[in-house]
């Protein structure tokens, strides 16, 4: 099956917009502050960004504050040519784990993910099309642990019927993962080692007992 690369439809749309002397509003819903950099960096030169803070996966409570607070301080910090404003969702936990029931045994990047990305998309798409935004993206593309077309597809979805369009994208394409990390030393900013959700935690949790053992 081929693949479709969705950086060249993001380049191709920006490319179109630009002619036109357009700078859309664009709502991105951002998992944390290190994989945001790179993608507020690139959209904000053609798009008035506000990221959107919605993670009702985040386990424990206190590494959701910590997440929070790491966002919008480099949000405050980094220089954009168009102005950066935040927006933090609701921390439903509950939300989480009700989509979650009866996959806790599945794999990273498994069904359960899947699902994750719908609820927090799903959620993204709702608060685009009430503000009144043109587009709506997410930065969870950048990372090498997630699949683009899986995302891309479910951003199609639950974009169906509004206003607010998907913006398609891959940002860890023309090296925006080797970007993000730059970046994220560059302000110092805190980099988890898990993705977000307690079953995440526990996974890596057992990656590190395993590691000290064959050590």
């Amino acid at each position: 099956m081929n693949r479709i690369n969705y950086q060249k439809q993001l380049d191709s749309l920006i490319a179109d917009l630009s002619k036109e002397g357009q700078v859309p509003s664009l709502l991105l819903h951002s998992c944390c502050g290190p994989c945001s950099s790179y993608c507020i960096e690139y959209l904000s030169n053609f798009f008035k960004v506000t990221v959107f803070y919605y993670n009702p996966n985040i386990y424990p409570d206190e590494e959701y504050y910590h997440r929070v607070k790491e966002q919008q301080r480099f949000i405050n910090e980094f220089e954009t040519k168009y102005p950066v404003s935040f927006i933090e969702g609701d921390y439903d936990k509950e939300s989480f784990y009700s989509i979650a029931k009866g996959l806790e045994k599945e794999p990273e990047k498994g069904k359960r993910c899947h699902k994750c990305y719908e609820l927090r998309l799903r959620r993204t798409a709702e608060v685009a099309e009430k503000k009144g935004f043109d587009f709506f993206t997410t930065t969870l593309t950048i990372s090498p642990m997630k699949d683009s077309m899986v995302l891309n597809e479910i951003g199609e979805k639950v974009s169906l019927g509004l206003s607010a369009k998907w913006l398609p994208s891959d940002f860890k394409k023309k090296e925006g993962y080797k970007r993000s990390t730059e970046l994220s030393k560059e302000y110092n900013m805190y980099r988890q080692d898990y993705c977000g959700c307690v079953y995440s935690y526990n996974e890596r949790q057992q990656q590190k007992a395993d590691k000290n053992t064959e050590d």
